[in-house]
């Protein structure tokens, strides 16, 4: 927990001070012929005339009160602008996480049970596809075959599930690939382990000794790439949610870099960053779930 929130308050440093280097917003919301006193009153009113230093001591201060300031471009707090949009986020990247599982757990059981076999071999050249495709040129080939040629899929919004196939389709490809990849690796090598000979000696069933005893193993290095992947799918959340008009965070944070919004840019980045770091205390917990030696330790 300690660990988590030295992190989390790394992040809240790093953004608020390279958000800086771009300069002063003030240019963007001031009419081109603005005075020079014009523009001093509207850099005093929001701050920006203090010293760094100061301003940032001021920011750690209103923030662990949960108060990431307004947003220069909506005049509303930037982190309920934040959290208003999460849900839709959320959304996109569980449904891309829950295809990746769908999708590749069985494929890297059949692959590693018919290790070197037609099987194997298609699954690895479809993760090397996958690993390699680039998420907004797949998004785009998706939108022009299932939305433009075949007319069955929205191409953009958040009208129902019918609007969430094509972009968690997009962001899901790496995922899958990679998890399938991994957990394949991982059921293979333990699949020579003694323990698991030993089942098969005493009469296990196949399909036991596989989902008992390897598959429960091979989860583990599984979950660590996991606990990554989330906030990959997070990350990349912000590509395909520009790409498919998803009015999720990662199009509201585009925006915000845009314009320069500097208090929506910072509620944006430390809330994924306590996300992500929420999730991978969960799989640290997890692992202990899954490996007695880790509760015994």
């Amino acid at each position: 927990m300690l660990h988590a929130a030295v992190v989390v308050f790394g992040v809240t440093v790093a953004v608020f001070f390279l958000v800086r280097l771009g300069g002063d917003p003030s240019g963007l919301f001031l009419p081109p012929d603005a005075s020079a006193a014009d523009i001093a009153l509207f850099r005093h009113q929001m701050g920006f005339d203090r010293p760094l230093i100061v301003q940032f001591g001021q920011f750690a201060w209103n923030g662990l009160q949960g108060d990431f300031g307004r947003s220069l471009r909506y005049g509303q707090p930037a982190l309920r602008l934040v959290l208003e949009r999460l849900p839709a986020t959320c959304e996109l990247a569980g449904a891309a996480l829950a295809l990746s599982l769908v999708f590749a757990v069985p494929t890297a059981i059949v692959a590693a049970r018919h290790r070197g076999g037609m099987i194997d071999r298609a699954g690895l050249l479809a993760s090397l596809v996958g690993e390699s495709v680039p998420v907004f040129w797949l998004a785009i080939m998706l939108i022009l075959v299932f939305s433009e040629w075949l007319g069955v899929l929205p191409p953009s919004g958040r009208e129902g599930w019918r609007s969430l196939v094509l972009p968690a389709i997009s962001l899901a490809a790496y995922s899958t690939a990679m998890i399938t990849r991994l957990l394949r690796s991982s059921m293979i090598e333990i699949m020579q382990a003694d323990h698991v000979r030993t089942a098969r000696g005493k009469g296990l069933g196949e399909a036991r000794v596989t989902l008992r005893h390897v598959l429960r193993l091979a989860a583990i290095p599984t979950l660590t790439v996991l606990g990554l992947q989330v906030g990959a799918l997070l990350g990349g959340a912000v590509i395909t949610e520009q790409i498919f008009a998803w009015p999720g965070m990662g199009q509201l944070a585009i925006q915000a870099i845009f314009n320069r919004d500097f208090s929506l840019v910072q509620a944006f980045v430390v809330a994924m960053a306590v996300v992500i770091v929420a999730v991978n205390l969960a799989v640290d917990v997890t692992y202990a779930m899954l490996d007695p030696r880790l509760r015994r330790s």
